[in-house]
């Protein structure tokens, strides 16, 4: 794998979600690094840390969830190495029961198919439809790694950027909480 900076000279291949995704930075002015893994999409652990290793950012996890009633779902950003415990996400955000969402909900809100959830995805939530949760511990590190709506390439941008530029131009104020070690 090898880091590029800035979106793809030549976009030959790549789906209409991940060119939006690099549309999108590029008219908010955010500066980012990418790497391609299209021979390796990210969809373990064990390969996001190889591409997590290239760009050079902590792993996250992003966990696309649901209440008990499917009425209401939410985007988890966590870093990958701590265990997500439902009852204690559950507990500080104040709802009775969290689950995992289904694909289906995943690509009619976000746009993306599942192992390719991304805070990128909320640009396609229109109707605000999913609110963001972002552990505390993400928001400390310098960088911020994420897909561009496709998990076989991967971007690193400022955190700066993400809290400072990304969400607001999205409308997006994230819910914070800590999750434990």
């Amino acid at each position: 794998m090898e880091l590029f900076r800035g979106s793809p000279a030549d976009m030959t291949g790549r789906s209409d979600r991940e060119i939006r995704s690099y549309a999108f930075l590029d008219r908010l002015g955010v500066r980012f690094d990418r790497t391609d893994h299209p021979e390796q999409p990210a969809t373990t652990m064990e390969i996001c840390a190889a591409v997590d290793a290239v760009l050079g950012v902590r792993i996250c996890k992003n966990l696309f969830l649901c209440n008990r009633g499917k009425t209401r779902f939410y985007l988890l950003v966590m870093p990958g190495d701590k265990p997500f415990r439902t009852r204690e996400l559950s507990r500080q955000m104040g709802i009775s029961r969290l689950s995992f969402a289904d694909g289906e909900s995943m690509e009619r809100f976000l746009d993306v198919r599942p192992g390719s959830v991304s805070v990128l995805g909320l640009m396609n939530d229109t109707d605000r439809r999913v609110s963001l949760v972002i552990d505390e511990d993400v928001l400390k590190e310098e960088m911020f790694g994420c897909h561009p709506c496709e998990n076989t390439s991967s971007i690193r941008f400022a955190t700066r950027d993400l809290t400072e530029v990304i969400l607001p131009a999205l409308g997006v104020v994230p819910a914070i909480v800590r999750l434990g070690a």
